[in-house]
């Protein structure tokens, strides 16, 4: 199946010069859908994760069927101030300013494997913060998931040296 034929390329949003690749015609699509899950949880299987962390939110839309699929349980990477009980925090650089990330410390039991989920990565920002999350539990990064990758933006060179799983390079 042909994923690209399902992403919709919107120019100048969320401001001028910037080229978004929308996923929702692939969230609409029932067969692309249930393709990419699938693809997703081949490709990702050999890591072997014992929990998946999706990184809100569209990280939530791939990764809570990815962790269905795969038998392993998820937990939600969220903005400041949306988990109820006590979080790790980090912090990452943003064109202008910087933006926080909480993961529950207790997510997941220490020692476990983490495969962190988005449906993007671009600069890596928002990647690197949430395995920092992950290593704050005292858990071991099995590896990155994501649908897109916008190559040109060497977000990968932020991450940690693990496997990284991506569906679509543009």
């Amino acid at each position: 199946m042909d994923l690209k034929a399902h992403i919709r390329d919107i120019p100048d949003f969320p401001k001028p010069g910037i080229l978004f690749r929308d996923i929702t015609p692939l969230l609409s699509d029932p067969t692309a859908l249930q393709y990419t899950i699938d693809l997703f949880a081949e490709q990702v299987a050999e890591y072997r994760p014992d929990y998946i962390v999706g990184i809100e939110s569209r990280g939530f839309i791939f990764g809570m069927p990815l962790a269905y699929k795969l038998g392993v349980g998820f937990a939600p990477v969220r903005k400041p101030g949306k988990l109820p009980a006590a979080v790790h925090t980090a912090s990452y650089a943003l064109e202008y300013g910087t933006d926080t990330l909480e993961l529950h410390q207790d997510a997941f039991p220490k020692g476990n494997r983490v495969l962190i989920i988005d449906d993007l990565i671009a600069t890596g920002g928002t990647a690197a913060a949430a395995a920092k999350l992950v290593e704050q539990t005292g858990c071991t990064i099995a590896g990155y998931g994501f649908v897109i990758e916008l190559v040109g933006l060497e977000g990968r060179t932020k991450l940690p040296d693990v496997p990284i799983t991506v569906l679509l390079p543009y």
